[in-house]
């Protein structure tokens, strides 16, 4: 597979904080690609690096074989990145379908042809029966979905996942692996922060684990768990 996404020894710092310490790694189109690791290890700041909220202080990301950091988030979005957020961020006053259309017309300025993209989407989501409802009035698992459907309006080429699983009964759990395999299929690259590993294990090829800022692991999802570093950082031998 060719890469889609390439990350070359990325860092990032606050002050005297090292939160993201020369990560290299490349996510493969058509993939499901992983960052895992405890609280703090820097994979959200990682993920901001790749989305254009910050820039790095050292290392390049390249996006489609051009650089995109420095870039601003409007502008990396529009190459075809989104992304979601770990704390979910709707339009609190608008419906469901009004938010998915806030994404869609990033590449439309037609809103009949916004409104017939939201109604995929939502689809999709199996958000459809909720498309009148404030956002406001949803429940978590609901709330979860309309995050990813007004990422996925964008029609985004790398979908980038901030814990969209956290909080999440291991009922809806499941529902969210299925619609995300669904949306892999189709052919939607996704990179995934997580920390439900029963959802990591059902969805990714490769796994990437931060620790304090820095790479100690990156494979398939069977070795790493296996890793000595990762059982000792972040999993806990009770994992095994």
């Amino acid at each position: 597979m060719t890469a889609l996404l390439s990350i070359a020894g990325v860092s990032k710092r606050f002050r005297g904080l090292v939160a993201v310490d020369r990560v290299s790694c490349e996510v493969a189109e058509g993939e499901i690609f992983a960052v895992i690791g405890p609280n703090g290890a820097g994979k959200t700041t990682l993920f901001s690096a790749i989305a254009g909220a910050l820039k790095p202080d050292e290392g390049e990301i390249r996006f489609l074989d051009s650089r995109i950091d420095g870039l601003r988030p409007d502008q990396i979005c529009r190459r075809g990145i989104a992304r979601t957020f770990q704390i979910v961020r709707p339009f609190p006053a608008l419906t469901v379908e009004d938010n998915v259309m806030v994404g869609a017309l990033l590449r439309t300025a037609d809103t009949a042809r916004a409104a017939s993209i939201a109604d995929d989407v939502m689809r999709r989501l199996d958000l459809t029966d909720k498309r009148a409802r404030l956002a406001k009035s949803l429940t978590l698992p609901d709330r979860k979905r309309l995050e990813v459907a007004r990422a996925l309006a964008t029609n985004p080429k790398l979908l980038l996942l901030d814990e969209v699983m956290a909080g999440l009964r291991p009922t809806e759990t499941d529902r969210m692996v299925a619609i995300l395999r669904e949306l892999n299929a189709q052919g939607l690259t996704i990179l995934l922060i997580e920390h439900v590993m029963r959802a990591v294990l059902a969805l990714a090829s490769r796994v990437l684990v931060l620790h304090h800022g820095a790479q100690i692991a990156l494979g398939r999802p069977g070795d790493v768990v296996r890793d000595p570093a990762v059982i000792s950082s972040y999993l806990g031998a009770e994992a095994l």
